[in-house]
């Protein structure tokens, strides 16, 4: 693994890596301790685990890791699906997909390696499989259970391709928090998302609610992708109609020059605004801002519990 330096300089220069260069001067990774983020990286590395902050290229990926956080990526680290904003690898660059049995073990001593008390899993997303990988998420709740009880569970799910019976078995296993991420507007769907679908994804949050309403839901849209305030406002009524407790808003930022393009940066006044809009809403909690991830600070959300 590469050294790090901790460095303003050096973080600008990786910053606009992830966008060509050309982000704003309000969009600036935090410092971090270079030690603490290489022993949290080289113990998920030795134990054969997959995250979402190195797979998707998460510009947080230091201070949390250097703050021993994590967000678990299972089922392997190739995606069925081919969205135009995501940084984690397609169907193409690998044509062996498996399930590894012993994962969700793994995991799971993972969190307790850590001490993490607020654990997010997240996943690939798996056409390939009847049921999109839900029993592996069933097996992951249990183990970490098993090996740190009392630790809070939040997992981050795909639509299980609209396999409802799938989704019941996630619900079941009793995740403290059940995210299922929008990502963006209904105009734009299709496009950035050609194998997913907004009404379905919609109906995952609702479905969550008929089946369990003490479950947390939540959910994430990315800003910047040439969406209007309008179309931003219009998905987050869409998403509280469909009962989510929870959002948050982040600036997207292109990966590479093969991903859709940065249309606009927001400012943090807008991001501001924008949060302002979704508590009116109704939302019970909300994080909004240019670095906002679905799983950033996840462990503060406790307060609305």
């Amino acid at each position: 693994m590469r050294a790090l330096a901790c460095d303003r300089e050096y973080m600008r220069d990786e910053m606009g890596a992830l966008d060509g260069g050309c982000v704003p001067d309000w969009i600036n990774i935090k410092s971090f301790n270079r030690d603490s983020f290489l022993k949290a990286a080289n113990g998920l590395k030795s134990k054969g685990l997959y995250t979402v902050c190195f797979e998707a290229n998460c510009p947080n990926r230091y201070e949390c890791l250097s703050n021993g956080n994590a967000t678990f990526m299972i089922l392997g680290n190739v995606c069925t699906r081919h969205c135009l904003y995501c940084n984690v690898r397609g169907i193409d660059a690998d044509g062996s997909l498996k399930i590894d049995p012993d994962e969700p073990r793994r995991v799971a001593e993972a969190v307790a390696e850590m001490r993490i008390n607020h654990a997010v899993v997240t996943c690939v997303s798996r056409d390939d499989l009847e049921d999109g990988g839900a029993n592996q998420f069933v097996k992951t709740v249990r183990e970490i259970r098993k090996r740190k009880p009392g630790c809070r569970i939040e997992l981050l799910v795909s639509d299980f391709s609209g396999n409802w019976h799938a989704l019941q078995e996630v619900v079941a296993a009793k995740p403290d928090i059940l995210n299922h991420n929008i990502e963006t507007v209904k105009r734009l769907f299709r496009k950035l998302r050609p194998l997913a679908d907004y009404g379905r994804s919609i109906q995952v949050l609702k479905k969550i609610k008929e089946m369990d309403e003490s479950i947390i839901t939540k959910s994430g849209i990315m800003v910047g992708l040439g969406e209007e305030i309008p179309e931003i406002i219009a998905t987050m009524k869409d998403l509280r109609e469909a009962g989510c407790d929870m959002l948050t808003i982040g600036q997207y930022l292109q990966p590479s020059p093969r991903h859709a393009a940065v249309v606009k940066y927001y400012s943090p006044y807008e991001f501001k605004s924008m949060m302002r809009s979704a508590y009116n809403i109704g939302f019970s909690y909300v994080l909004s801002g240019p670095l906002i991830r679905s799983s950033y600070h996840a462990k503060t959300y406790r307060c609305i519990s």
